[in-house]
C-alpha cells in the first residue's frame, strides 16, 4: 500500500500505525518529527502532479483542510481519494478507524482505544466557562459554528460565543469580540501562532490560555492526551 497524505493529523496516524505505507505528505506534516517522506507542497496548494508521479494506492484527505479542486484533478488522474468529515471528537474517532483501515492496518491501533476511553472518561466539568477562540489575526478570525476544536473545547466545559454563528471561521473585528464579553479567550499556536507577546495583549482583563493547537485541533494519536492536557491549562487560566 503507497499512501499520500494531504493532512497533517491524518499524516502522523498513518505513520505511527502503518509503518512505511506513506510515500508522501504535505509540508505542514510535522508528526512524527522523524517523518521521511517526499513533500508534495501544502494542504491547500498541493502539487498534484508530484502526487501522480507518486502513484499512490490511496491519497487520504479532509473536506475543511483540501480544495475539491485538487482532489478533482487526483481522482481524474486515476488514483483513489478518500475525503473525512470531522466535526467533532466521536466522528474523528470513526473517520480515524476508517483511514487507518483503509491504509492498510490489519487492527485498530492501541493509541486509538486510549483516545477513546480518554475522552468517554472525562468528567462532566464542575462549571462552564463562555470563550472566544481567535484562529488568525489580522484580520481577527474566531471559531464559529460545527468546528472539530468547538467541540473539543465544550467537552471540557468551554463554550464559544460564536458556535452559533453562521459561518464556521467568522471574521470577527477585535472591538466586538471584546464586546462580547467571554470570561476566557482561547489562544493555539497554530495555524496562527499566538505567544504570550502576540495575541493576550488585545484582550486585557480577561484570562487568556495559550494552548497547544495540535491538541485542540488534531485528530490523530494526540486525542489520547488532549483531554488532560487541555484541561488543565484551561483551568489554569480561569483560576
Amino acid at each position: 500500500m503507497r499512501v499520500v497524505s494531504l493532512v497533517p493529523s491524518l499524516t502522523e496516524a498513518v505513520a505511527v500505525t502503518v509503518p512505511g505505507a506513506l510515500v508522501g505528505a504535505t509540508d505542514w506534516c510535522s508528526h512524527p518529527a522523524d517523518l521521511d517522506v517526499v513533500r508534495i507542497g501544502g494542504t491547500k496548494n498541493p502539487d498534484v502532479d508530484a502526487v501522480v508521479r507518486l502513484a499512490p494506492d490511496l491519497v487520504v484527505a479532509n473536506e475543511e483542510e483540501n480544495r475539491e479542486p485538487d482532489l478533482r484533478a487526483l481522482r481524474e488522474a486515476g488514483i483513489e481519494v478518500l475525503v473525512t468529515e470531522v466535526r467533532d471528537v466521536p466522528g474523528a474517532l470513526r473517520e480515524l478507524d476508517r483511514v487507518l483501515r483503509a491504509c492498510g492496518a490489519l487492527a485498530r491501533p492501541r493509541w486509538l482505544d486510549e483516545a477513546e476511553a480518554a475522552w468517554e472518561g472525562t468528567p462532566a466539568p464542575a462549571r462552564r466557562t463562555t470563550a472566544i477562540v481567535p484562529v488568525w489575526r489580522r484580520p481577527w478570525m474566531v471559531l464559529g459554528r460545527d468546528t472539530f476544536a468547538g467541540d473539543v473545547l465544550a467537552r471540557l466545559g468551554v463554550d464559544n460565543l460564536y458556535a452559533r454563528h453562521e459561518e464556521r471561521y467568522p471574521r470577527i473585528p477585535l472591538p466586538e469580540l471584546t464586546a462580547a464579553a467571554p470570561e476566557l479567550v482561547v489562544l493555539p499556536d497554530e495555524p496562527y501562532r499566538f505567544t504570550a507577546d502576540d495575541g493576550p495583549e488585545s484582550f486585557a482583563g480577561v484570562p487568556c490560555a495559550l494552548v497547544d493547537g495540535r491538541l485542540l485541533t488534531w485528530y490523530g494519536p494526540s486525542l489520547a492526551a488532549a483531554p488532560a492536557r487541555l484541561g488543565e491549562a484551561l483551568r489554569a487560566a480561569v483560576s
